[in-house]
């Protein structure tokens, strides 16, 4: 008998890649709907938050289908959610973007800001410096992965617990470090697009969905 694939929820909210992401989570082995079903995205397995544009609008849309709530009631109950590039960037307290201060879901303490680099955006592919003992990245040392963005967290603020495991942060470089990646309990995100990185891409999706 086949194994049952993981079931992934890719929350619609109207913005975000879905097509590309959808694809790319059926190549890595889950089950896939993109929907905003307040009953699905609680029972899947798997929740992954899109993004793209800027975290204002993408901060407008969650809000319009009561998103932050359902991301929150999951990560209580310890149920997996990943979010993509600006679906990373919400996750952070606020963000600052041409002027304009946009509180986020602040699952994370920090700002995310424009980056300090002569060449915006940052576009293309790009190495990053994970853990040693990062689940996601597992396999994929050496792999470069592809960056659309003029905005990320730079800093990481949460201190650590030696009764609380810590959180892995990945970083990678473009005028100054900012954070490409972190794996946060069920909680887990990319400042990249992996379903725009080709066969590297596609493994980290899978190392993502075989944890589910």
């Amino acid at each position: 008998m086949t194994a049952a694939r993981p079931r992934v929820a890719l929350l619609d909210y109207g913005l975000g890649n879905v097509h590309s992401a959808a694809k790319a989570l059926e190549a890595a082995g889950a089950e896939v709907s993109l929907t905003a079903d307040r009953t699905a995205v609680m029972e899947a397995d798997g929740l992954v938050v899109p993004g793209v544009g800027s975290i204002a609008a993408c901060m407008a849309g969650i809000q319009a289908i009561r998103g932050g709530e359902l991301i929150g009631r999951r990560l209580a109950g310890t149920r997996p959610v990943l979010g993509i590039c600006v679906g990373m960037q919400v996750l952070f307290s606020s963000g600052e973007e041409g002027g304009v201060h946009t509180d986020a879901l602040d699952e994370w303490p920090g700002t995310v800001r424009r980056l300090q680099a002569d060449i915006l955006p940052h576009m293309g592919w790009a190495e990053v410096d994970a853990p040693a003992d990062s689940e996601l990245f597992a396999g994929l040392r050496d792999e470069r992965f592809y960056f659309v963005h003029s905005y990320a967290a730079t800093e990481w603020h949460i201190d650590p617990h030696p009764r609380i495991r810590q959180p892995r942060v990945t970083w990678a470089e473009h005028g100054e470090r900012f954070i490409a990646a972190v794996e946060n309990g069920p909680l887990a995100a990319t400042q990249f697009h992996p379903e725009k990185s080709g066969a590297a891409g596609i493994s980290l999706l899978a190392n993502w969905v075989r944890g589910l």
